[in-house]
């Protein structure tokens, strides 16, 4: 494993570790999808906004420039988050760092399952992940950098 992935794996680890929720509402998912909105409009990214708890989708948005294709990998990307209880791209760099990538060998159907970056838990204290934040649109870790901002400034965490 390289350093670089090393160290990036370990840096997404602390970004879930940290970036957890005291609750989530019907109502936090309406202010973490619209902030998510505003801040994609500003930098006119041509992203899709999917936010879930449980199997209810609570939030949902396709800005200029996406696809249905984003729907599609929005839904491969959330069930990597229930499946392993980490965000895609941990999941991923994960698999990389061992030359290895998800697939039937994990018992996952490369079209259900897409462990690249986009997918963030919502994990409460004590409950564990309940519910899911994506992004899809961008290069994988674009993906990820812009769930993972939004949740900050959402949770108010640096």
């Amino acid at each position: 494993m390289s350093d670089d992935l090393d160290q990036l794996i370990k840096d997404i680890e602390q970004q879930e570790a940290r970036l957890v929720f005291p609750g989530f509402t019907e109502a936090d998912a309406w202010a973490l999808g619209c902030l998510l909105v505003n801040l994609a409009t500003e930098r006119r990214l041509p992203v899709a906004i999917d936010i879930r708890r449980g199997q209810q989708q609570l939030f949902h948005a396709g800005l200029p420039g996406s696809s249905a294709d984003n729907d599609t990998w929005i839904e491969r990307k959330v069930r990597v988050v229930y499946r392993f209880g980490a965000s895609s791209y941990l999941v991923g760099r994960r698999l990389a760092a061992h030359g290895r990538q998800l697939d039937a060998s994990q018992g996952a159907d490369p079209t259900l399952f897409a462990a690249h970056g986009g997918a963030f838990p919502v994990r409460l204290a004590n409950a564990g992940v309940i519910g899911v934040v994506t992004v899809s649109g961008l290069p994988q870790a674009d993906d990820h950098a812009l769930v993972v901002e939004a949740i900050e400034t959402f949770l108010a965490v640096d």
